[in-house]
């Protein structure tokens, strides 16, 4: 079990306040703080004590305070929340710092041609500073932590920014490279010297914010969970999985995110923005139902809840935005008890490409097989090679992951115990050859010479609306079955397109007579797709190339699938455990998404670089709802309405029928 638990309905507080700014909190009322809070049934809210501008909100002997403020504005709003029975986390900022980098600009983070890293590469461009944690600034900042523990030791927790070391040549990673044997010239040495910059940045700051209570919790915040890295979780004591949909991050991001962190002894929470867009937005409003469906899938994939606002500068919560977070926290109070020490159910792991590979962020591969399974609604986690296989009936490997010896070892063993493999791509090869390292009941002929081709999956397998072979743009792998069950036909087309010889504006069509080569097989206890299906779906999402994969896998597990739904593939569903009131929990989500505006560019923060808006407006009721479970159900209820809901048992499955639901739909079942 997690070992701090963290509350339902948090909020956090973004205070990044330029020098330029007059009357910093002067309007600040603690009645009206602690009423504003109270409406809106806010249970935490993270305060700011130093902001990216570097500035302290309290009197400091450190860093400085802001110098528009004159009052101790974080005491002031300490106090005002804690008499509100609210806790009260504090936040510094770690990885950027203005005022440090102006007095100290030693200490910026260099690139190898000689300009900054991070937000803004010139100093004549409006943004804030990356800092080098192999400088004397992270000296300076675990100061900062202390005394920010000494002013509030009964504070909820340390929030730190803005975890991140880029490959920096600055004085002090130079010299760090030299007395470490590492050579500045080569790529990999000088990531070497980021990751160990980032090991000395956890384990220093985490003492410091320990250093009057060993369980002070403690939270890290790169805007991303890296997958596999358990290396760095022990300085954690729980997850904030940063996500605003409209930020740039897509709907589906934060469900991905949550699959992994479900699977990690941390209590973890959602965290969406109140903004239109993203954060460091003033007088933005995202609809409130979209953040009633926010919260709502924070709920039903396993996760507490946190807004992200942005405080004016005069020190006053903002109405508008706390009657919108209020509507959807009042939602979220109401359904905890269905969701207190819930445990998700799953069929499915996902070997998590971004963990094998080590990338940074999300793989295509991740973001593709993860949307797939949402869209097909199965139960899956995504997990690494860490975690314990034997909880899934199959694992699903992702286009990309080669086999080495520990993890063929592992495999084995999970096959050995009656598990299933779905492989695709690459994934399966062995690591240092191009051979398969199972028995795929197929001869295998290497990449293909063609990209793209055409596949024709068997009738039973292919979308209803297709009858002829459909164009696949990433190379597929040549597969000849010769004892499995083959999946279809692959097509070549007449050439590749080059210069010497292309047929109209994309590509060339395809021969009448298949290539002899098949587009997947199965074979016992293993499926196998020939191209990277998953990655393949992530960038041209053609509804035919879902279909296909969903309709394999789900003929491949069979009875052995734990629900089935009428559901439209925009609605997502959950199932959880809760142990404790032996019953299980099942959640319906709804909201159709648009995408509105057109291209813009904003300075700054997560949504730069020019894109429209992926909003939710309307919450249209569904109708008419099946789920067919492979599970006894005594009884059913909608909750938190407490209507009674009819079970009936079909083929010895049991049926739900749910007349109409918007938004979010909580059944309990006994």
């Amino acid at each position: 079990m997690p070992h701090h638990a963290l509350r339902y309905r948090q909020i956090h507080l973004d205070f990044h306040t330029s020098p330029h700014v007059p009357g910093i909190g002067k309007n600040f009322d603690a009645t009206e703080w602690k009423e504003t809070l109270q409406a809106a049934s806010v249970d935490s809210i993270t305060l700011f004590s130093k902001c990216h501008h570097g500035w302290s909100y309290h009197p400091t002997s450190v860093g400085k305070i802001h110098p528009q403020l004159e009052f101790d504005l974080l005491r002031a709003q300490y106090e005002a929340t804690k008499e509100a029975g609210i806790n009260a986390p504090v936040y510094l900022s770690a990885g950027v710092d203005n005022l440090a980098s102006y007095e100290h600009p030693e200490w910026r983070e260099v690139n190898k041609d000689g300009t900054y890293t991070g937000w803004v590469q010139s100093p004549l461009q409006p943004g804030f500073h990356m800092m080098d944690f192999h400088s004397p600034y992270l000296d300076y900042l675990c100061e900062q932590i202390r005394e920010a523990v000494r002013l509030f030791p009964d504070c909820d927790g340390i929030f730190l920014d803005i975890i991140s070391q880029n490959q920096s040549c600055g004085r002090w990673s130079l010299d760090f490279m030299k007395a470490n044997g590492l050579d500045p010239e080569k790529e990999e040495d000088r990531k070497e010297s980021s990751r160990l910059a980032l090991e000395k940045y956890y384990q220093r700051t985490t003492e410091a914010a320990k250093s009057l209570r060993a369980d002070m919790p403690i939270l890290h915040n790169a805007g991303h969970i890296p997958r596999g890295r358990h290396d760095i979780f022990p300085y954690f004591s729980h997850l904030e999985l940063e996500s605003l949909p409209t930020g740039g991050w897509g709907y589906d991001h934060f469900p991905m995110s949550a699959k992994y962190a479900c699977n990690l002894p941390l209590d973890f929470l959602g965290m969406t923005g109140k903004f239109h867009t993203t954060w460091g937005e003033f007088g933005g409003y995202k609809h409130p139902n979209a953040l009633r469906y926010e919260c709502a899938a924070m709920l039903a994939f396993g996760a507490k809840c946190s807004v992200g606002d942005q405080l004016h500068p005069n020190g006053t919560l903002d109405p508008s935005t706390y009657k919108i977070i209020g509507e959807a926290y009042r939602e979220v109070e109401s359904k905890e008890p269905w969701c207190r020490g819930a445990v998700q159910v799953f069929d499915l792991g996902v070997l998590s490409s971004e963990a094998e590979s080590h990338t940074e962020r999300e793989s295509p591969s991740d973001e593709g097989v993860c949307r797939v399974l949402l869209e097909g609604h199965f139960l899956f986690g995504l997990i690494d090679r860490t975690m314990d296989f034997a909880r899934y009936k199959a694992l699903v490997l992702p286009d990309d992951i080669r086999i080495d010896a520990d993890l063929k070892a592992k495999l084995d063993a999970y096959l050995a115990q009656g598990g299933k493999l779905i492989l695709s791509g690459e994934s399966g090869l062995w690591k240092d050859r191009a051979e398969f390292a199972f028995d795929l009941g197929a001869e295998f002929d290497g990449p293909s010479t063609f990209c793209p081709d055409y596949m024709l999956p068997r009738p039973d397998l292919r979308a209803p609306f297709v009858a002829m072979p459909e164009v696949m743009y990433e190379r597929s792998h040549r597969i000849r079955v010769t004892k499995g069950e083959s999946l279809g036909q692959i097509f070549d087309p007449y050439f590749n397109r080059t210069w010497e010889h292309f047929c109209s504006h994309q590509h060339t069509p395809n021969h009448e007579e298949p290539s002899g080569f098949d587009c997947g097989v199965r074979h016992g206890n293993i499926l196998y797709f020939a191209h990277p299906v998953f990655r393949h779906y992530r960038a041209f999402g053609a509804v035919a190339y879902r279909e296909f994969i969903v309709r394999a896998i789900r003929g491949f597990l069979g009875d052995a699938i734990t629900l089935s739904t009428n559901l439209p593939s925009t609605a997502r569903i959950s199932l959880t455990a809760q142990p404790a009131e032996k019953r299980h929990i099942l959640h319906l989500l709804y909201a159709p998404t648009v995408s509105r505006g057109g291209v813009i560019q904003l300075s700054g923060g997560n949504a730069s670089g020019g894109r429209s808006v992926e909003v939710i407006e309307d919450l249209p009721p569904l109708c008419d709802i099946e789920v067919t479970l492979a599970m006894k159900v005594k009884s059913a209820r909608l909750v938190p309405e407490g209507r009674e809901l009819p079970v009936l048992e079909e083929s010895g499955k049991t049926v739900l029928r749910i007349d109409r639901f918007a938004c979010h739909q909580i059944v309990e079942m006994h």
